[in-house]
């Protein structure tokens, strides 16, 4: 059984993954799953864009601005992290921090250090 047929991957929901240079600031979305309901997907912003961060977790700031999440939760919340994010149709990155003074804002992670990690573990 190969891991896509183990993890029981929906394939026609695989989607493309940006590249870092493709990624501009602005809107985006998250998709997040809050209580158990249904995978929704809510607004944020792109604020700033660190392009040479190659190390850490923090390769986007990120501003959530969708009312509906900020009436649920007031922003980003633990569990949360790991949420994709997308920008006009691709995969970009992924939820990772949330600031604490500040929780409608946070960091993400890029798409492409994910898929680096992921082929360094193999």
């Amino acid at each position: 059984m190969d891991n896509v047929t183990s993890l029981k991957i929906d394939k026609s929901k695989e989607m493309e993954v940006a590249m870092r240079d493709e990624i501009k600031l602005g809107k985006a979305t998250i998709l997040c799953n809050l209580d158990n309901q249904k995978v929704e997907e809510y607004e944020i912003e792109i604020e700033k864009i660190y392009p040479e961060n190659n190390y850490n977790n923090k390769s986007m700031q990120i501003k959530v601005t969708d009312k509906r999440l900020l009436d649920k939760t007031g922003g980003i919340i633990q569990g949360m992290s790991g949420s994709p994010i997308i920008q006009n149709g691709k995969f970009i990155g992924a939820v990772t921090h949330v600031l604490v003074n500040n929780p409608e804002e946070g960091y993400a992670v890029f798409g492409d250090i994910m898929l680096k990690q992921a082929r360094e573990v193999k």
